[in-house]
Protein backbone atom coordinates (compact mmCIF):
# COMPACT_ATOMS: atom_id res chain seq x y z
CA UNK A 1 0.00 0.00 0.00
CA UNK A 2 2.81 2.22 1.05
CA UNK A 3 4.05 1.85 -2.74
CA UNK A 4 1.33 3.02 -3.97
CA UNK A 5 0.80 5.90 -2.27
CA UNK A 6 4.25 7.03 -2.82
CA UNK A 7 3.29 7.13 -7.00
CA UNK A 8 0.73 9.16 -6.29
CA UNK A 9 2.56 11.67 -4.44
CA UNK A 10 4.85 11.58 -6.68
CA UNK A 11 2.25 11.52 -9.42
CA UNK A 12 1.05 14.82 -7.87
CA UNK A 13 4.64 15.91 -7.54
CA UNK A 14 5.42 16.18 -11.05
CA UNK A 15 1.83 17.65 -12.17
CA UNK A 16 2.90 20.24 -9.00
CA UNK A 17 6.06 20.96 -10.70
CA UNK A 18 4.32 21.43 -13.98
CA UNK A 19 2.18 23.82 -13.37
CA UNK A 20 5.12 25.91 -11.49
CA UNK A 21 6.58 25.83 -14.71
CA UNK A 22 3.76 26.86 -16.47
CA UNK A 23 3.26 30.05 -14.76
CA UNK A 24 6.68 30.71 -16.38
CA UNK A 25 6.24 29.74 -19.50
CA UNK A 26 3.23 31.83 -18.92
CA UNK A 27 4.72 34.63 -17.78
CA UNK A 28 6.79 34.62 -20.94
CA UNK A 29 4.14 34.49 -23.30
CA UNK A 30 2.61 37.29 -21.93
CA UNK A 31 5.30 39.33 -22.22
CA UNK A 32 5.98 38.30 -26.02
CA UNK A 33 2.49 38.59 -26.70
CA UNK A 34 2.77 42.15 -25.08
CA UNK A 35 5.37 43.18 -27.88
CA UNK A 36 4.49 41.71 -30.42
CA UNK A 37 1.26 43.62 -30.31
CA UNK A 38 3.08 46.67 -29.64
CA UNK A 39 4.48 45.95 -33.05
CA UNK A 40 1.02 45.46 -34.99
CA UNK A 41 1.30 41.57 -34.48
CA UNK A 42 -0.94 39.50 -33.18
CA UNK A 43 -1.62 36.22 -32.74
CA UNK A 44 -4.92 34.69 -31.51
CA UNK A 45 -3.05 30.65 -30.79
CA UNK A 46 -1.08 32.55 -28.38
CA UNK A 47 -3.26 34.28 -27.08
CA UNK A 48 -5.20 31.34 -26.38
CA UNK A 49 -2.61 29.18 -25.49
CA UNK A 50 -2.38 31.59 -22.19
CA UNK A 51 -5.12 30.58 -20.62
CA UNK A 52 -4.82 26.91 -21.85
CA UNK A 53 -1.76 27.36 -19.75
CA UNK A 54 -3.73 28.92 -16.82
CA UNK A 55 -6.28 26.22 -17.02
CA UNK A 56 -3.17 23.50 -16.28
CA UNK A 57 -2.35 25.47 -14.01
CA UNK A 58 -5.37 25.79 -11.50
CA UNK A 59 -6.38 22.07 -12.20
CA UNK A 60 -3.16 19.94 -12.07
CA UNK A 61 -2.49 21.70 -9.04
CA UNK A 62 -5.47 20.91 -6.79
CA UNK A 63 -3.87 17.38 -5.85
CA UNK A 64 -0.25 19.10 -5.01
CA UNK A 65 -2.00 21.82 -2.85
CA UNK A 66 -3.94 18.65 -1.76
CA UNK A 67 -0.71 16.87 -0.67
CA UNK A 68 0.82 19.79 1.03
CA UNK A 69 -2.21 20.81 2.95
CA UNK A 70 -2.69 24.37 1.38
CA UNK A 71 -6.01 23.95 0.72
CA UNK A 72 -8.50 26.37 2.21
CA UNK A 73 -10.11 25.75 5.82
CA UNK A 74 -11.90 27.27 8.29
CA UNK A 75 -8.70 27.53 10.83
CA UNK A 76 -10.32 29.67 13.27
CA UNK A 77 -12.50 26.58 14.28
CA UNK A 78 -9.87 23.84 13.28
CA UNK A 79 -7.41 25.08 15.32
CA UNK A 80 -9.22 24.52 18.40
CA UNK A 81 -10.29 20.73 17.65
CA UNK A 82 -7.81 18.02 18.28
CA UNK A 83 -5.61 16.33 15.70
CA UNK A 84 -7.65 13.33 16.10
CA UNK A 85 -11.13 15.32 14.98
CA UNK A 86 -9.54 17.62 12.48
CA UNK A 87 -8.49 13.83 10.71
CA UNK A 88 -12.20 12.65 11.06
CA UNK A 89 -13.29 16.23 9.61
CA UNK A 90 -11.03 15.73 6.43
CA UNK A 91 -12.23 12.18 6.11
CA UNK A 92 -16.05 12.98 6.20
CA UNK A 93 -15.23 16.36 4.27
CA UNK A 94 -13.27 13.96 1.69
CA UNK A 95 -15.97 11.03 1.28
CA UNK A 96 -19.20 13.51 1.50
CA UNK A 97 -17.93 16.11 -0.73
CA UNK A 98 -14.81 15.80 -2.31
CA UNK A 99 -14.68 12.51 -3.65
CA UNK A 100 -18.12 13.10 -4.86
CA UNK A 101 -17.77 16.30 -6.60
CA UNK A 102 -14.54 15.81 -8.19
CA UNK A 103 -15.56 12.29 -9.59
CA UNK A 104 -19.27 13.97 -10.85
CA UNK A 105 -16.53 16.48 -12.64
CA UNK A 106 -14.24 14.61 -13.88
CA UNK A 107 -16.61 12.34 -15.41
CA UNK A 108 -18.34 15.30 -17.13
CA UNK A 109 -15.03 16.51 -17.77
CA UNK A 110 -14.68 13.49 -19.40
CA UNK A 111 -17.69 13.32 -21.53
CA UNK A 112 -16.91 17.03 -23.10
CA UNK A 113 -13.70 16.23 -23.87
CA UNK A 114 -14.24 13.25 -25.78
CA UNK A 115 -16.76 15.33 -28.08
CA UNK A 116 -14.55 17.87 -28.16
CA UNK A 117 -12.16 15.20 -29.87
CA UNK A 118 -14.67 13.68 -32.19
CA UNK A 119 -16.01 16.85 -33.34
CA UNK A 120 -12.47 18.40 -33.99
CA UNK A 121 -13.28 21.33 -33.03
CA UNK A 122 -11.27 24.38 -33.02
CA UNK A 123 -11.70 28.00 -31.86
CA UNK A 124 -13.75 30.39 -33.77
CA UNK A 125 -11.17 33.17 -33.67
CA UNK A 126 -8.69 32.44 -36.80
CA UNK A 127 -5.47 30.77 -36.09
CA UNK A 128 -7.06 29.25 -32.89
CA UNK A 129 -6.27 26.23 -31.67
CA UNK A 130 -7.77 22.93 -31.28
CA UNK A 131 -10.57 22.71 -28.23
CA UNK A 132 -10.44 19.15 -26.77
CA UNK A 133 -6.73 19.39 -25.38
CA UNK A 134 -7.65 22.28 -22.87
CA UNK A 135 -10.73 20.35 -22.16
CA UNK A 136 -8.67 17.22 -21.07
CA UNK A 137 -7.31 18.83 -18.53
CA UNK A 138 -10.54 18.84 -16.25
CA UNK A 139 -10.82 14.88 -16.57
CA UNK A 140 -6.85 14.90 -15.73
CA UNK A 141 -6.93 17.41 -12.64
CA UNK A 142 -9.83 15.85 -10.96
CA UNK A 143 -8.55 12.30 -11.25
CA UNK A 144 -5.06 13.58 -10.09
CA UNK A 145 -6.98 15.34 -7.32
CA UNK A 146 -9.38 12.41 -6.57
CA UNK A 147 -5.85 9.92 -6.30
CA UNK A 148 -4.78 12.39 -4.16
CA UNK A 149 -7.53 12.56 -1.71
CA UNK A 150 -7.95 8.99 -1.44
CA UNK A 151 -4.33 8.59 -0.73
CA UNK A 152 -4.75 11.32 1.83
CA UNK A 153 -7.90 9.21 3.26
CA UNK A 154 -5.72 5.88 3.84
CA UNK A 155 -2.88 8.39 5.80
CA UNK A 156 -5.77 9.29 8.02
CA UNK A 157 -7.09 6.19 8.90
CA UNK A 158 -3.54 4.72 9.23
CA UNK A 159 -2.85 7.38 11.78
CA UNK A 160 -6.62 6.80 13.52
CA UNK A 161 -5.57 3.13 13.79
CA UNK A 162 -1.76 3.68 14.76
CA UNK A 163 -2.54 6.50 17.26
CA UNK A 164 -4.59 6.19 20.68
CA UNK A 165 -3.84 9.68 21.95
CA UNK A 166 -3.18 11.87 19.27
CA UNK A 167 -1.83 15.44 20.52
CA UNK A 168 -4.44 17.85 21.87
CA UNK A 169 -4.86 21.90 20.35
CA UNK A 170 -2.57 24.08 22.02
CA UNK A 171 -4.59 26.40 24.91
CA UNK A 172 -5.60 29.60 23.00
CA UNK A 173 -7.17 31.65 25.47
Amino acid sequence: MSGLLFRIDQLNRWAGWLSAAAVLVITLLAVVTALARSANIGSNALLELQWYLFSLIFLLAAGWTLQQDQHVRVDVLSKRWSARTRIWVDLVGHSLVLLPVAGMLMWLGLQHTIAQFISGEVSADAGGLLRWPVWALIPLGFMLLILQTLADMARKIQQLRTTTAIEEPADHG
